[in-house]
């Protein structure tokens, strides 16, 4: 068989495991119509409500009347006023010198790295880290790489000695190779925090630089959601926060946030940033509104508190093994994958909305169904998820 031939017939039959996913036709709030129907959302990131907050819409509906939609190139003719505004508003935020924004925190996690290391750098990497951060040291070719176990700080610095004696090595041009420490802040699968502190005491002792992928800290963690380097008191000694705009903030997009001469340096040559289209007028407006509000006050991000507690509360009293969650990221610990796609099947036929976590998202023997909090769920909300986890677990496992 020719080759094209064998791709073709490799691709038609992969098909016979294509997955489709629920079509949503509703905005995605507390609730979510599926096919006609109104399911409690346990399964989506938007931890503040924002993604149908009135102020979030209004502004990104004037911001349209007034500029219209789409924007361009950043280096060319699309940066635009509000994406300045943004990109302030977010490093006055975050406690930071600067910060640049991009269409993904995927790509910002991807500029972030690449733009920074080369092939004889270094990267050390928790082994529990995102895709995006894992695919980003690929994208940069980093040919020396170390993985820690998990949160393992004995780990990361036996890892830390040996990128030592691998950085006395000169690169190419001279220079001593740049280590890098890549994790996660929060981990989406389990809800735990990185041990921040002694991550960055580690790397001032080897001279290393940080880097923390806080997709689901910002918005969530800290003093009014400024994330988890604020959370843990060490603002302005983190190297490099990636943040999404895409989770709590509701809307797309990502950012890098820094001091400014490494963000300058993003600037002038992210690839990401320079051969990419800028975030468009009504995306950058909206989430401009969800800066505002978050730095006006801490309202939403104590209601989200207060239902985390609630449910955390309420799994516990029903015998639930919820891991060991810090975060609105509550696992309900099932052990077998079947069990887990079975009590995902049967809580979506009790109107509850809640992903099954299965290999290769997480080891096998853990597969758990994954609950995300948000600030839109009134309390009636939380009985009702924690009623249909009760009564599918009678079900199930009678």
């Amino acid at each position: 068989m020719a080759t094209t031939a064998r791709l073709w017939s490799s691709l038609r039959a992969a098909q016979a495991h294509k997955t489709t996913p629920r079509v949503i036709s509703s905005g995605q709030g507390a609730h979510l119509e599926i096919a006609g129907k109104s399911y409690l959302n346990f399964c989506s990131s938007h931890y503040l409500g924002f993604a149908v907050e009135p102020r979030l819409k209004k502004a990104a509906q004037d911001a349209i009347e007034l500029h219209g939609l789409g924007t361009g190139y950043r280096t060319l003719s699309g940066t635009h006023a509000l994406h300045i505004e943004l990109e302030r508003a977010i490093a006055q935020f975050k406690g930071t010198e600067a910060a640049v924004c991009f269409t993904s925190a995927y790509a910002a996690n991807a500029s972030a790295v690449q733009t920074l290391l080369g092939r004889d750098d270094i990267v050390v990497s928790d082994q529990l880290n995102h895709a995006s951060v894992i695919d980003a040291v690929r994208v940069a070719g980093v040919r020396n790489k170390f993985v820690y176990a998990h949160s393992d700080m004995q780990d990361l610095e036996a890892k830390l000695v040996a990128a030592s004696e691998l950085q006395k090595k000169p690169k190419p041009n001279g220079e001593h190779p740049l280590i890098l420490i890549a994790t996660d802040g929060v981990f989406s699968m389990d809800g735990d925090l990185a041990p921040l502190p002694k991550i960055v005491e580690l790397a001032k002792k080897y001279d290393a630089l940080t880097l923390v992928d806080d997709a689901h800290g910002e918005g969530v963690l800290g003093k009014g959601g400024r994330g988890v380097v604020n959370h843990f008191g060490l603002e302005g000694e983190v190297d490099i926060e990636i943040g999404s705009l895409s989770k709590a903030f509701s809307v797309m997009g990502g950012f890098i946030a820094a001091k400014q001469p490494l963000i300058d340096h993003y600037l002038m040559n992210a690839r990401q940033r320079l051969m990419s289209i800028a975030l468009t007028i009504p995306d950058t407006a909206a989430l401009l509104e969800a800066v505002t509000m978050l730095s006006e006050s801490e309202r939403l991000v104590q209601k989200l508190w207060g239902n985390v507690d609630y449910l955390r509360k309420g799994f516990t009293d029903l015998g639930f093994d919820i891991g060991h969650s810090e975060t609105p990221i509550i696992p309900v610990m099932l052990g077998d994958e079947d069990l887990a796609k079975a009590f995902s099947a049967k809580l979506f036929e009790e109107g509850v909305f809640a992903s099954p976590i299965v290999f290769p998202m997480v080891p096998r023997g853990t597969a758990r169904v994954r609950v995300i909090v948000s600030a839109s769920f009134s309390q009636d909300d939380c009985d009702a998820g924690l009623a249909a986890f009760k009564k599918v677990a009678a079900e199930l496992t009678r």
